[in-house]
């Protein structure tokens, strides 16, 4: 990973985006002796907008790594079951104690803790290089190929060379734009409020969707506090300013009245945060030295929390595809095809399904005060075995992938 111009960086493998996609493929590749450098923009991962939901199936992969016992360390909650309160109704949707996974529960752990977790056990390994403060702002071309990535730091702008170029930059992807590969958007008719408010024992366990009164909201337990996604239509915001930050408290009250005391805690506009909801995935994942996982390559709807596992997945099929015939050298565009072959599938129909669910549920419940729950989604609380299909969906997925990469000795990187 070294050069004789200090500006240009050389490895096998150049990943720009520290997010889950990025820094578990940098971690797989460099557990199976590929160098590999992980560009991250910021200076840390400490960040709000980051989700929370580690699911079974990654926790799988956590397992398989020999990670397990050691992640779970951390401080986590543990959630069995999603429920919702609609309107009058409590349903219970979702029962994950029959997945076949080591874990029969979604781990809500901070996703900085997560990252710094990876970011730790990949740093024992001498092929291993974490940049931080890097900021991708354009692709190296060469021949109708991808070569590597043209970088921004607080020092020297660097460029990182490498025979393989992965983009796991986000939805927002500076590598998929300079590379000029084409989206198909799907569209989305709600955006999302992101704040928190103080959580009380009494408050109870459970991770809730609310619906009332033609208002939806999300509730996730970070132990002290409720982390609360509230929906919005989309391009509503600024009506909602307009009519005035205590109106919006009540907005929210009346979706979950038991924090009513507690949404005072709104002292103004600046720790609401807005989430723009898009679902797009590209047509072509890949290009000569490049590919691209994770949002790069598919923006998911928040809806399941599946975007963070997905992108995860992601980056276990890359790397059981690629790791060997990076170390030889041999990799192809073939190999590149493989990759998008093999995870286009549990993609389109997880995001078949969130499109569904948002033009048949999500619209019709905004700006709606006489939604109620459809007849067939009350058999969910009549007949349990039900629950077990929503909790495979979102649990584990349309296509579950295991670690096959073996793990090499290069240990204890002075990096």
């Amino acid at each position: 990973m070294t050069s004789d111009d200090p500006t240009i960086v050389r490895a096998r493998c150049c990943i720009a985006g520290g997010g889950p996609a990025g820094m578990m493929l940098g971690f797989l590749l460099a557990r199976a002796g590929v160098d590999v450098v992980v560009l991250e923009k910021h200076a840390d991962f400490l960040r709000d907008f980051r989700g929370d939901t580690v699911h079974p199936s990654t926790l799988e992969v956590m397992h398989e790594l020999g990670l397990l016992e050691e992640f779970l360390e951390l401080p986590h909650q543990e959630v069995r079951q999603l429920g919702g309160q609609i309107g009058e109704d409590f349903l219970q949707l979702a029962d994950f104690s029959h997945l076949p996974t080591k874990c029969k529960f979604i781990a809500l752990v901070p996703q900085w803790d997560f990252l710094d977790f990876i970011a730790d056990r990949a740093r024992r390994y001498a092929t291993f290089k974490l940049i931080t403060e890097a900021e991708v702002v354009g692709v190296i071309e060469e021949n109708s190929r991808i070569a590597g990535l043209k970088v921004k730091t607080a020092g020297d702008d660097l460029e990182v060379r490498a025979d393989l170029t992965i983009g796991a930059d986000g939805r927002g992807s500076i590598v998929r734009d300079k590379a000029g590969l084409e989206s198909q958007v799907f569209g989305a008719p709600m955006d999302v409020l992101w704040f928190r408010l103080a959580r009380k024992a009494a408050d109870g366990e459970q991770t809730l969707g609310r619906i009332a009164g033609g208002k939806m909201m999300v509730m996730l337990n970070r132990g002290d506090y409720w982390q609360c996604g509230y929906l919005i239509r989309k391009g509503e915001l600024e009506n909602i300013k307009t009519r005035g930050l205590e109106q919006f408290r009540k907005d929210v009250a009346s979706v979950a009245p038991f924090v009513g005391d507690r949404v005072s805690e709104l002292q103004d506009w600046d720790p609401i945060k807005l989430l723009t909801v898009r679902i797009d995935r590209l047509r072509k994942w890949y290009r000569p030295g490049l590919l691209c996982i994770g949002d790069a390559a598919h923006a998911m709807s928040p809806i399941g929390g599946v975007g963070i596992n997905l992108a995860i997945q992601d980056a276990v099929a890359t790397a059981n595809i690629l790791a060997e015939r990076l170390t030889r050298n041999t990799m192809s565009l073939a190999d590149l095809e493989r990759v998008q072959l093999r995870r286009e599938f549990p993609t389109r129909m997880t995001q078949g399904l969130q499109v569904f669910l948002q033009n048949n549920v999500i619209r019709r419940v905004l700006g709606n005060p006489d939604f109620n729950l459809p007849w067939p989604m009350k058999l969910f609380n009549r007949l349990p075995f039900l629950r077990r299909i929503p909790a495979r969906i979102v649990g584990v997925g349309f296509r579950a992938e295991h670690v096959k990469t073996r793990s090499t000795d290069y240990a204890d990187s002075t990096d």
